[in-house]
C-alpha cells in the first residue's frame, strides 16, 4: 500500500515513464535531464519498498507493482485535470452545485418534486442526478462524492451514520382493469384472496408492506408479476395481467384511465419517501432547505 506521506512530484515522473516506454522520452517531454528523472523515480521506489519497473529491450516496462501504481496514478492524475477545469469555470463563484443520488426504485416524479424546491433558490443552481442501488448510493455519500441521495427507504444498518429526513407519504390503492373489475369490487379486500396480483420486486420497500397488509387479513397472496420498474408494473395492470397497487401520488393519471377500477384502500400502507445527506455537508443552501436545518 502506497504511504500516506507519497511525494506526488515523485508520482508524476513515474506516470510519465510509464506512459512514454523510456526515461529518455519522458525527459524530453518533462524538460528535466534523465539523470534527475531516474532519481526521482528511484525515490518513488524507495519509499514504497517495489520496483516499478524492470528492464525490457532498449526501453522499460511495468513490473505487476508498477501495473497497479499506474493505475491509481491515471485516475489521480484525471481527477487533478477535473479539478483544474473545475476551478477555471467562470460561473463557479455564483453557480450551486448539488450531486444528487437517486436510488432506482424512486418515482421520477417524487425526484421532480423535491428538487423543484431547489431550483426555485435565488442563486443559480446546476444539479447533477445519478441513478443506482441504495447502498452503492449511501457509499457515495459517505466518501462526498455525492451531496444528497434519494430513496424510498428509511434506511439500512450502513446508513445509521447519515442524516435522514422524511419527505413523503403517500397512502397506496389497489386497481384492477375495468373488464374484470366486478370480480373484486364486492367483500373487498376479503376478495382478493387468490387473485392474480402483481408485486413490486423483493427488495422494494413497498413489496413487505404489501405483504403484511394481506397476511394480517388472512389473504392468500397469488403473485403472477413481479417487477422493479414500477411503471412497467402498471403498464401490465393497465393492460389487464394482475391487479396491482399504486400509491395515491399517481391517482390523478390513474382517474383519466376510464379502463381501470380503483377497488379501494389499502389500510395502513404507505408509500414513504426519504432524503439523505452526510452530516458535515448540510450548511450546503440546498440541503438547508431539504432538511431544514
Amino acid at each position: 500500500m502506497l504511504p500516506q506521506d507519497l511525494n506526488y512530484h515523485h508520482l508524476r515522473y513515474f506516470w510519465m515513464v510509464a506512459k512514454m516506454g523510456s526515461m529518455t522520452a519522458a525527459a524530453e517531454r518533462l524538460n528535466v535531464r534523465t539523470q534527475t528523472l531516474s532519481t526521482q523515480v528511484s525515490l518513488l521506489e524507495r519509499s514504497i519498498g517495489r520496483a516499478l519497473f524492470q528492464p525490457q529491450g532498449r526501453g522499460l516496462a511495468l513490473t505487476e507493482a508498477g501495473r497497479v501504481a499506474l493505475r491509481y496514478a491515471d485516475q489521480i492524475f484525471q481527477l487533478g485535470d477535473q479539478l483544474t477545469d473545475s476551478l477555471r469555470d467562470e460561473t463557479l463563484d455564483h453557480t450551486l452545485r448539488l450531486s444528487v443520488g437517486i436510488a432506482d426504485a424512486l418515482p421520477k416524479t417524487v425526484s421532480l418534486h423535491t428538487l423543484e424546491a431547489i431550483l426555485a433558490l435565488p442563486q443559480q443552481v446546476r444539479i447533477s442526478c445519478r441513478e443506482g442501488s441504495f447502498e452503492s448510493l449511501s457509499s457515495e455519500l459517505v466518501q462526498h462524492n455525492i451531496d444528497l441521495v434519494l430513496a424510498e427507504r428509511p434506511g439500512t444498518q450502513g446508513a445509521s451514520h447519515l442524516r435522514v429526513t422524511h419527505l413523503f407519504n403517500y397512502p397506496v390503492r389497489i386497481f384492477a382493469q375495468q373488464r374484470f373489475a366486478h370480480k373484486y369490487q364486492d367483500n373487498f379486500p376479503q376478495s382478493l384472496n387468490r387473485a392474480p396480483f402483481l408485486m413490486p420486486a423483493r427488495g422494494n420497500a413497498l413489496r413487505p408492506k404489501l405483504e403484511h397488509w394481506m397476511e394480517t387479513l388472512g389473504i392468500e397472496l397469488n403473485v403472477v408479476g413481479e417487477f422493479e420498474d414500477l411503471a412497467l408494473l402498471e403498464t401490465f395492470g393497465r393492460a389487464g395481467m394482475g391487479l396491482f397497487a399504486m400509491p395515491s401520488r399517481e391517482v390523478q393519471d390513474i382517474a383519466r384511465d376510464a379502463s381501470l377500477v380503483c377497488l379501494g384502500d389499502a389500510e395502513g400502507v404507505q408509500e414513504e419517501f426519504f432524503a439523505f445527506a452526510h452530516p458535515r455537508s448540510l450548511q450546503h443552501p440546498a440541503l438547508k432547505l431539504i432538511f431544514k436545518v
